[in-house]
């Protein structure tokens, strides 16, 4: 399948997801060791890959921003997804996320993507500050964030997994 890209980093093409990549996205999400971190149970359901690909679309079409799909510019394959979305109220601000297959671990893809989507945000949305989360398990997101430039700002109640998890803000004056 042929994709188009509205931005691209040395190795990563960013697309946007549309309500016809269920199957694209049943490969991300669909992917337990992507969701185990995530969600409560561990795992997405059909109906979970489905609710989050439309949460994706609505997200898109209200703030311009998603979690975006990213592919290898060399080979087409879906890498996984690394973007944006509002951040509670606060006007220039929102998180950041990224969710890869695991085939596409260790090897700099995540902070490729990241790096491409922190510039996009501070450039292209005029964003003051990027927030990002991770699960209290997964050490790896925590050295990726430290190591994107983001400073621990306390542990909050994330309810999809019912756990507090370490909190970062990343902030455009500090940079």
């Amino acid at each position: 399948m042929k994709q188009e890209y509205f931005m691209k980093t040395e190795r990563i093409g960013f697309s946007h997801w549309t309500e016809t990549d269920l199957e694209v996205a049943s490969w991300l999400w669909g992917e337990k060791d992507v969701t185990r971190y995530i969600c409560a149970t561990g795992e997405f359901t059909q109906q979970n890959v489905l609710d989050r690909l439309l949460l994706e679309v609505s997200n898109d079409k209200k703030y311009h921003v998603q979690y975006w799909p990213i592919f290898d510019l060399k080979t087409g394959e879906l890498i996984g997804c690394c973007g944006l979305r509002p951040f509670k109220s606060e006007q220039h601000s929102y998180e950041i996320g990224f969710h890869l297959r695991r085939v596409f671990w260790g090897q700099g893809y995540a902070f490729e993507a990241a790096k491409g989507v922190i510039q996009y945000a501070f450039s292209e949305l005029n964003a003051v500050k990027l927030y990002a989360g991770h699960h209290p398990e997964n050490i790896n997101s925590r050295k990726l964030l430290t190591r994107l430039g983001f400073q621990y700002i306390g542990d909050n109640f994330y309810e999809p997994t019912g756990l507090y998890h370490p909190s970062y803000e990343l902030n455009l004056l500090e940079l």
